[in-house]
Formats: C-alpha cells, sequence, structure tokens
C-alpha cells in the first residue's frame, strides 16, 4: 500500500447453507416448552413476533413456502383434489430447483404436501431435489410404522418418526458439510399434529399426537391455557357457522385440555432434533455459515371461540405461527414486531442463496428488517382461507391495527387487533366504521388479485375532498 500498489480483492462470503425446519398445526404458545429452540436458535437469533401463515392449512401453507405466493396464485387451494394436494403445485417451477440453479445440493427429510404417495406413484421423487427423504401418505400421519420414499425405493420404519428425522438431518450436515458446494436442508416434522397409533387413553372427539414414550406424560398436569377467547360467551358478532356452535361441554373442556398436553409432550422431540442439528453444525464448522429458520405451517385451536380443534380460520390461534431466524446477517437475541407472512420466506431465502426465482414474488426477503429494525413496509398482509372444514371461504386484509374479513356468503367480520387482539368484538356492524371498512374492502378487492409488487407495496394515501392526504393511522 505505501508503495501504491492496489490492496488485495476482497475475498468474497461464501453462500450459506440454508436450512428450514418446519413444525406442523404448532401455536405460538407452545413454543414456551421448547427450551432447546429458544437456547439454540432465538438466543443467537431473531425472532419475528408477528409472523402469520397466508393459508392455514397445511397443503396452500407449504406451496406457499416453495414459492413466495399466495394461495391464489400458486393454486394449490385445499389439501385434496381437485382444489389442491401435492399434484397442484407446479413442480417444475419452484423454490428447490431455483437452488439448484444455484449451485446447492437440495434435500428434503420428513412431511411433504398433503396427498404426495397417493395422488401419485408413492415412488416418484419431485424435481429439485438433489436428495430425497419423504414420508409417503397416509402413512405421513403414523409416529411409528411409516414408508419413507428414499431417493424412489419404498421403505418402512418402526423409530419413532420424529427421531428418524433428526438422524437423518444430523447425517446430512456431517455428510454434506466437507463439500464445496453450499446445501440446502428441508425437515418437515409431523409434530404437534394429530397422528397415530391412538392409545387407549386418548380423549374421544379430540385428535392428538403420539408422544415419545421418553416424553409420555411429562405434562400430564399442565393446565391448558384459557384466553378470553376460550369457549367465547357470547357470539352474537361472529359468523354463522360460529353463532350456531354450542357452547363447549365438560367432556369437551377435559378433552382438549388431554390434546394440548399431548402435543405439548409431542413437540419435546422436535426441540431435542433442533438442537442435535444445530449441534452438528457446529461440530462440521459449518453453524456460523449456515442460514436456519424454524416455523410451523399453521397454528391451532383449543377451544378458542367454541372450536375444540382445528385451524383454516382468520382468528389469532389458527393464523399466527412461531417464526425464528439464525445466521449471517440476522441479528442475536433479537425481536422484530413487523406484520410478517409465510409468503416472505422464499424470497428471504433466495436473497441469502443470491438464487433467481422463476414466479413472481407475493412476499419480500425479511432481511431488510433484520437491518433495520425500525424499517416500516406499511404493507396489509392478505390472509385467504379454503372452503370445508365446517367453515366458508373467506378473504381477510390485516395492517398494522385492523383486522377485515370478508366471508364468501356476505358476512363480514372487522377488529380492532390493538384494543381487542383476541377478536372478541368485531366492529362491523358499527356505523362509525363505515368509512373504515369501505376503505379496508376496496383494499382487500385489490390484494385478492394481486401479484408480486402489488401485493408487498404501501398503500397509496388517500385524498380528502380538499385534496389534503390522509392523516389516518397505518
Amino acid at each position: 500500500m505505501g508503495c501504491g500498489g492496489a490492496p488485495p480483492p476482497k475475498a468474497e462470503a461464501p453462500r450459506p447453507n440454508i436450512v428450514v425446519i418446519m413444525t406442523d398445526d404448532q401455536t405460538v404458545e407452545s413454543m414456551r416448552v421448547m427450551s432447546g429452540v429458544r437456547s439454540s436458535l432465538a438466543a443467537a437469533g431473531t425472532t419475528f413476533s408477528r409472523a402469520y401463515a397466508s393459508t392455514a392449512l397445511c397443503c396452500p401453507s407449504r406451496a406457499t413456502l416453495f414459492t413466495g405466493q399466495y394461495m391464489h396464485n400458486h393454486g394449490v387451494l385445499g389439501n385434496r383434489p381437485p382444489e389442491g394436494g401435492y399434484g397442484r403445485l407446479d413442480t417444475a417451477n419452484y423454490l428447490p430447483g431455483w437452488l439448484q440453479r444455484a449451485g446447492y445440493h437440495t434435500v428434503h427429510i420428513g412431511k411433504f404436501l398433503n396427498r404426495y404417495g397417493q395422488d401419485n406413484p408413492p415412488s416418484e421423487v419431485p424435481p429439485g431435489w438433489s436428495e430425497w427423504y419423504a414420508s409417503v401418505d397416509l402413512s405421513t400421519y403414523q409416529y411409528t410404522g411409516y414408508q419413507l420414499n428414499e431417493n424412489g425405493a419404498l421403505a418402512g420404519y418402526r423409530r419413532y418418526q420424529t427421531d428418524e428425522y433428526s438422524q437423518r438431518a444430523v447425517d446430512t450436515v456431517e455428510r454434506l458439510s466437507p463439500a464445496a458446494a453450499p446445501f440446502f436442508l428441508s425437515v418437515g416434522y409431523l409434530a404437534p399434529h394429530s397422528g397415530g397409533p391412538r392409545d387407549s387413553d386418548d380423549p374421544a372427539g379430540i385428535p392428538t399426537p403420539q408422544p415419545a414414550e421418553r416424553h409420555r406424560d411429562l405434562y400430564a398436569t399442565e393446565p391448558l391455557p384459557r384466553s378470553p377467547a376460550f369457549d367465547e360467551a357470547n357470539a352474537s358478532d361472529k359468523p354463522s357457522f360460529i353463532r350456531r356452535r354450542p357452547r363447549l361441554s365438560a367432556a369437551q373442556r377435559a378433552a382438549i385440555e388431554e390434546s394440548y398436553r399431548q402435543r405439548l409432550e409431542s413437540l419435546l422431540a422436535v426441540d431435542e432434533g433442533v438442537v442435535r442439528i444445530v449441534d452438528a453444525l457446529r461440530a462440521a464448522g459449518e453453524l456460523e455459515n449456515t442460514l436456519i429458520l424454524f416455523t410451523s405451517d399453521n397454528g391451532f385451536f383449543h377451544g378458542e371461540h367454541r372450536l375444540p380443534y382445528g385451524k383454516v380460520l382468520v382468528y389469532e390461534p389458527s393464523v399466527a405461527v412461531p417464526l425464528i431466524m439464525r445466521g449471517p446477517g440476522v441479528p442475536r437475541a433479537a425481536r422484530r414486531r413487523q406484520l410478517v407472512t409465510n409468503a416472505d420466506l422464499a424470497p428471504t431465502i433466495l436473497e441469502a442463496a443470491g438464487a433467481t426465482p422463476g414466479r413472481v414474488q407475493d412476499g419480500r426477503s425479511l432481511f431488510g428488517l433484520l437491518r433495520d429494525r425500525d424499517r416500516d413496509w406499511g404493507r396489509e398482509l392478505l390472509f385467504e382461507g379454503p372452503t370445508g372444514f365446517d367453515a366458508v371461504a373467506f378473504s381477510a386484509l390485516r395492517n398494522e391495527r385492523y383486522l377485515y374479513v370478508e366471508h364468501d356468503n356476505g358476512e363480514r367480520e372487522l377488529y380492532d387487533m390493538r384494543r381487542d387482539p383476541h377478536q372478541l368484538a368485531s366492529l362491523h356492524r358499527d356505523p362509525g366504521r363505515a368509512a373504515l371498512q369501505a376503505r379496508l374492502a376496496q383494499r382487500l378487492a385489490a390484494l385478492q388479485v394481486c401479484a408480486g409488487a402489488s401485493c408487498r407495496k404501501r398503500p397509496r394515501a388517500r385524498r380528502t375532498r380538499l385534496g389534503q392526504p390522509s392523516t389516518r393511522r397505518r
């Protein structure tokens, strides 16, 4: 330098490995029992405290993860044909293929999309995956005694399913870490989703998972958290399919509590598995160059709004999901409160990988929020509800303050989420909210057909009659 020489070129940082860990039907509240995830991921990464599934149903939600698109754009509208299921996803153009083209070695372990292995030959390996170890429906929902497609060959297993997936993930990390190419590892746990085999003491009428034997009854006396929405006393503000539901009986309450306890117990093996994956990355010298995302496909009801179990609907226990990130560019022990959606996961992964999507992205990369904790996108989120499941299809808009819902039967809901976070009193009949409701309806109509930038942009400021910008808060 002193002799006028140019500085040496800065070494380019290696592209990170990427690990996505997804649970099934996990509530945000249940994260309290996952001490391993909290210590290995949250303490060293960032928690998004207001993360949502755009469609609170397994197959459409997972399709959003792999496409970066809302349900109305990726076309997987349910869990089964003709409107949904594995066969509805265009696997010739989705995330693993984009990462492969960018030089990534791609591996999937565990649950994929509903009906995989039923609506297609069970030996089929979808495009885009360098390695494939997926559970085959309907055995996906058996915690013991299930089938895996291992790169085109079927094999049966008795080992507790969560432990099998964790071991395969650890083996993958150990085997691929010495390679020059970065890897993308997708791990789809079934827990805490219900699944067999059933035990004689399982509650009647409420589906339950099967915890690992070592965790059985560890939460046998755990009380069920009962928010103000539990067994909602006054449902007169709710749509008709909620209003006609009776209050929960004593037997239902007991069954809900037992199911809740078993769901917590089933998560303990997942918690152990996440710690094992992180430890394997550390031992291989890859942890600091690996982006890890932990999330769920949707939440779950435990008696809220008179719903003894299930998901699909737009209420918080159903649509809110855990989301924790750790890795390069992710602040340590941080939290972000901005509204984010599962449509943001693919753009985030693509930015980290330096890969190019083959579809227009409805979400946006979360790295912008990670770099600037005070950044305000001003974006409104779209929720889309499929038909069936004793409900009515809907579309909904969520902004910083309000949730506005339109059901296909013409019914409406409107909640002030700051003052009414448990969604106890819909304001859709309030004459004083008519102008607000009209504005939200107009914006929702645009989101229902949005694509790409039109799903992400800040709404334009509205003008008053005097031509001045509106000062309403977002």
